[in-house]
């Protein structure tokens, strides 16, 4: 990895930690299918394809968890540029 995309990807790094963080102190509330959309970006930025599922988990869970598999095959960058995105909006 050259110079310049480390140091892109620490400056993505930073810019996702401080989106996660501002997104994570938020007072007012924010619509289900958007924290869904945030829920899904954290995990597949973080997480990647190693989807797990407990099908005994209430139906909250179920809901997040499909967000989650929508993304499959996103590349965790990806998904840290869509949560910064997401959270440029709050």
């Amino acid at each position: 990895m050259s110079k310049l995309s480390q140091k892109n990807k620490s400056d993505l790094d930073i810019e996702y930690k401080a989106a996660f963080d501002k997104i994570s102190k938020l007072k007012e509330a924010v619509a289900p299918d958007i924290m869904l959309k945030f829920y899904a970006y954290y995990k597949q930025a973080n997480f990647g394809n190693k989807f797990s599922f407990n099908s005994g988990i209430d139906v909250r869970s179920a809901f997040k968890f499909n967000a989650w598999v929508q993304l499959n095959g996103m590349s965790a960058e990806k998904a840290k540029k869509e949560y910064i995105k997401l959270a440029k909006e709050y």
